[in-house]
């Protein structure tokens, strides 16, 4: 194999903390040469507050490094010419959606609506404005990712793929899925980075989202015990092709399993 994708979120971090060893493990990827992409379904932060927050844990990042559903998103949004996009969005994250007619805050028309990770932002009526514009405009369903959950500092917390499937039943609908675990995200990556699904490695902390998602595609991967992780993912009948008990471990498996 000859490449790596980093999933961010309980991976290399866990909140606000860098998992341990991570950093040493991110520098002896560039050590060796090894061409690497950070991937996540992050829609909380453009990719510049991210840049800036693995640069506080010691690990240097261009946006370049990182592929996340807003980036993939709006070239998807631009591909099909919408006229009006209703992005349902943290207002940090509206920057990466640049060049595109972004509907108002209250606005009921529009031709696309785009579903990303808003946390408590999420209300009755928030919900119900984006279903309204679905069902009465025959609009495009755009999701920034499928994930269930992910752990906060609090604990788990629901993600953007429930309020998804909740529109999808609701108005008949099916997502444009722009983020783990849709196969065309990890095609992007596998772009991005000049490398053939079997010669890519992905490290996840998810055993659906990233794990099971990445060998659809092709890919192998690799589990951490870290973030989400919980004991009985390994029995659910998916087999990673790894398990580490964080990323801090890559560098030894990488040798010991005779990669490269």
């Amino acid at each position: 194999m000859k490449a790596i994708l980093f999933d961010l979120d309980g991976v290399i971090y866990e909140g606000d903390k860098a998992v341990a060893g991570a950093a040493e493990a991110v520098a002896w990827v560039r050590k060796q040469g090894i061409p690497h992409l950070f991937l996540t379904n992050t829609t909380s932060r453009p990719r510049g507050a991210l840049v800036e927050k693995l640069a506080g844990m010691g690990i240097p990042a261009g946006e370049q490094d990182l592929l996340t559903p807003p980036v993939a998103a709006r070239q998807w949004l631009l591909e099909h010419k919408c006229r009006c996009v209703a992005p349902f969005v943290p207002t940090a994250t509206l920057p990466e959606f640049a060049g595109l007619p972004l509907a108002q805050a209250e606005a009921t028309t529009a031709d696309a609506v785009v579903l990303g990770d808003l946390g408590e932002e999420w209300d009755f009526p928030t919900l119900n404005r984006a279903f309204r514009i679905l069902l009465e405009n025959d609009a495009h369903l755009v999701a920034l990712g499928m994930t269930r959950y992910w752990r906060a500092p609090d604990g788990l917390r629901l993600d953007v793929g429930p309020f998804v499937r909740a529109l999808e039943y609701a108005t008949g609908k099916e997502a444009v899925v722009l983020g783990k675990p849709a196969i065309p995200f990890f095609e992007s990556a596998l772009a991005l980075l000049g490398s053939a699904p079997d010669q890519t490695l992905m490290i996840g902390d998810d055993i659906r989202g990233d794990v099971a998602a990445a060998q659809a595609a092709g890919l192998r991967a690799v589990l951490v015990r870290t973030g989400k992780f919980r004991p009985d993912d390994l029995e659910l009948g998916i087999q990673p092709d790894g398990v580490l008990d964080s990323v801090a471990q890559l560098p030894d498996w990488w040798r010991r399993n005779g990669i490269r």
